[in-house]
């Protein structure tokens, strides 16, 4: 049975607020996604920056954007810029939030927020002595199934939540080349971050007491592939509830997807966020699957943006803010601990 629920799930922006963006980076991933969602809900694209300006080619003509800044200066020194959108690699990111922080903008930063949690902590708390308010773009919480299941959750639709499990079925023949090859624990400190964060955004307030994972190369992975492909990680709560990514990065499949299944007292959420995507709520009194519109990319990025500016509007922290993001890297930041350590659980208040 499908049907329609007057479920906020999609991205929500004030009709009497829209500030000024100014964007620092220029790759695929704001081309393709953060541009595409800012200009599909009408934002204030006042101007972008990237050290590389041929990266910056042909964005003012297909997004309507304002300005090129020639620096990263002028973007931060120009008024017209309350929030700054930073979409650099995580070694390049702490620096720019410092140099934004001074200059009195509010922050969306891509995720992960840092390389290491003491980092991490210390920008936090930089930011909070500021008074600005700083999210992390985690924007697969706005992803429509995803964040369907945490509404379904947090109105209590399943109960307590026993049992989280995601199922990778991809295949990563497009990472050989690139620079996600060389990146240590790729598929966990990468490529998963958007699913540990779900996850523990689903078990919110249970006690995680130890992460575990392992990684390894599949036996159909390139000889010149050097980030392995497969990986598992375990979470474990004090009470017992636990979840499980798995990811096949070696799978060669007609039908390949992210799945996932929430497993609570009163009911089972099932779904699947990419690239197929649906979402259906399993209880003893239906089953339904859920109509939506949108999809992770560009939505979740819009989503994202949109949460910064009403907390911006109404003077709170965002739900990604980037405190709330810290649970969310130290349990990546831990899998990956345990990852290279042949898999030995890792105590999570040994990392956040």
């Amino acid at each position: 049975m499908n049907e329609n629920h007057d479920l906020p799930y999609q991205p929500r922006f004030p009709t009497d607020y829209r500030p000024g963006i100014g964007i620092i980076g220029s790759g695929n991933i704001v081309r393709s996604a953060h541009l595409p969602a800012y200009q599909k809900h009408g934002l204030n694209l006042v101007g972008v920056y990237d050290p590389f300006p041929e990266a910056t080619q042909g964005v003012q003509e297909q997004f309507g954007i304002q300005h090129i800044y020639g620096s990263l200066e002028a973007l931060l020194a120009d008024p017209a810029v309350e929030i700054v959108d930073i979409a650099t690699f995580p070694e390049q990111r702490i620096p720019i939030m410092r140099q934004a922080l001074a200059a009195g903008k509010h922050i969306l930063a891509q995720k992960p927020l840092a390389l290491d949690m003491e980092q991490a902590r210390e920008i936090v708390a930089e930011a909070e002595r500021s008074g600005l308010k700083v999210a992390v773009n985690q924007n697969g919480r706005w992803s429509p199934p995803w964040r369907i299941a945490t509404l379904l959750i947090q109105d209590g639709a399943i109960g307590e939540v026993m049992a989280v499990t995601h199922l990778f079925d991809v295949n990563f023949g497009w990472v050989p080349g690139t620079r996600f090859d060389v990146i240590p624990h790729w598929v966990i400190y990468d490529y998963s971050i958007h699913w540990f964060d779900i996850t523990r955004c689903w078990l919110a307030g249970k006690t995680i007491e130890t992460v575990s994972a392992k990684e390894y190369k599949t036996s159909n992975q390139p000889d010149k592939s050097e980030a392995a492909w497969g990986m598992w990680s375990e979470i474990h709560c004090l009470d017992g509830a636990n979840a499980i990514l798995r990811c096949v990065g070696g799978s060669h499949s007609r039908q390949n997807g992210h799945y996932f299944w929430i497993h609570g007292a009163k009911g089972t959420i099932r779904g699947c966020v990419l690239p197929d995507r649906f979402v259906e709520l399993d209880s003893e009194k239906a089953q339904t699957r859920f109509d939506f519109q949108g999809e992770w990319f560009p939505d979740g990025f819009a989503g994202t943006m949109g949460e910064l500016m009403w907390a911006i509007r109404e003077n709170r922290q965002p739900y990604n803010s980037a405190r709330h993001h810290l649970a969310s890297l130290a349990l990546t930041l831990a899998a990956c601990q345990s990852a290279g350590n042949n898999g030995q659980p890792v105590g999570f208040n040994e990392v956040i």
